[in-house]
């Protein structure tokens, strides 16, 4: 398949290096540099999420109970605003 790239200088600086090495032309070091990047895989790591103890005092299993409450606790904070 023949296409045309833009490679940036640092790629372009591997792919000459490998060239150079091998004695290889431009083509064959472009596929040797691909193959070998695939062969190695994604560099990514998991994600893993941190959590820390924060004592909750309510229990979020039912969303609507948790709601409810924080409504609540919003209107005794009006209340108590309200009142000075």
């Amino acid at each position: 398949m023949r296409t045309t790239v833009t490679l940036a200088d640092d790629v372009s600086a591997a792919v000459d290096e490998v060239m150079r090495r091998d004695h290889i032309g431009r083509s064959d070091a472009v596929n040797e540099l691909i193959r070998a990047g695939l062969a190695r895989g994604s560099a990514r790591t998991g994600y893993t999420h941190r959590t820390h103890p924060m004592g909750m005092q309510v229990d979020v299993a039912n969303v609507g109970d948790v709601l409810d409450l924080l409504d609540q606790w919003d209107a005794d904070d009006t209340d108590v605003a309200g009142a000075g």
